[in-house]
Order: structure tokens, then sequence, then C-alpha cells
């Protein structure tokens, strides 16, 4: 390291020891924790987030973006998330299925009325990385349209936002 003094050049050496070190956790050793988050009322959008995040372990102060350390999360309530403005008829999903003239579309109020639970998945889908880590990490969101779930076992904690 280098300090400059108006007099003299003076030049000091940075043990190695004495600098920080990466903390890495295998995913093996990691506890997980169940979360369960209550989508009545909320934000579509925010309940995605918060759910993708905790399910990443951007939550844990041994987070690594490249690998799976982060808690099960479960949705419930998922059809009665909330919408801003008119985008409850406005909003448009596009599937394809391949062939010409495949293009299907249908609004928000369309998609719900038909799969309750798909529009959040599809937010919380769109929120993970792409690849394998986030089918796996996807796998470890479980998303429900109504009140009941099976995973009382696990005892999940509430998760407020």
């Amino acid at each position: 390291m280098l300090i400059w003094q108006p007099w003299r050049l003076v030049i000091q050496r940075v043990h190695l020891k004495a600098a920080m070190k990466t903390i890495y956790v295998k995913p093996g050793k990691i506890k997980r924790k169940w979360y369960l988050i209550d989508a009545d009322g909320k934000a579509l959008g925010r309940v995605a987030c918060k759910a993708s995040s905790i399910a990443r372990g951007k939550h844990r102060p041994f987070y690594v973006p490249h690998h799976e350390v982060g808690d099960y999360v479960i949705i419930v309530n998922a059809e009665k998330a909330k919408l801003s403005g008119s985008k409850f008829q406005n909003k448009l999903y596009y599937r394809h299925s391949g062939y010409p003239g495949g293009l299907k579309v249908e609004s928000y109020e369309e998609l719900v009325g038909r799969l309750p639970a798909s529009p959040m998945k599809k937010a919380v889908r769109g929120m993970l990385p792409r690849g394998p880590l986030g089918n796996k990490l996807y796998g470890n969101i479980k998303i429900y349209a109504g009140k009941e779930h099976p995973h009382q076992v696990q005892n999940p904690e509430t998760l407020e936002l």
C-alpha cells in the first residue's frame, strides 16, 4: 500500500491474513426454513419479488448467486392478489404453440378464471434466473390458489409484507 506524504513515499506491506475472507457454505450444510406468504389483497409483483428473493437466499449473510442457499416459500391465496390500475382487464399473457398462427392471447381476467394460480406462477418464474439453477429454485416455491396447502407439517413461519 502506498501512502503519499509530501516529503517522502512510504510503502507498507499489507498482510493477507488481515484481509476479510469470503464465507462459503456448501448447499448441503444449510438448514432451510419454510415461509408462508398470504397474497390476499397484496400486490402481485411485490409478493412474487419477495418470494423469489427468499428462494434465492438473498436474505442470508452467506448468499452466493450461483448456489441454491435459499429457503422454501409457500404462497396461498394467489388468486386474490391485486393489480394496480386497469391491469385486471388490460394486462395480456401470450403463449405460442409453435405452429403457424398458433399465438394465443388472453387477459389477466381470463387467465385467473381458467387457472387461478397461473399469473403468480408466471410472475415468480420471471424473477428467477434461467437454466438449471432457476428450475431448482422454482421447485422450492409452492403456489396455491386457495388458503389450503399440504405443508402444515413443516411449520411454516408467516411472513408479512
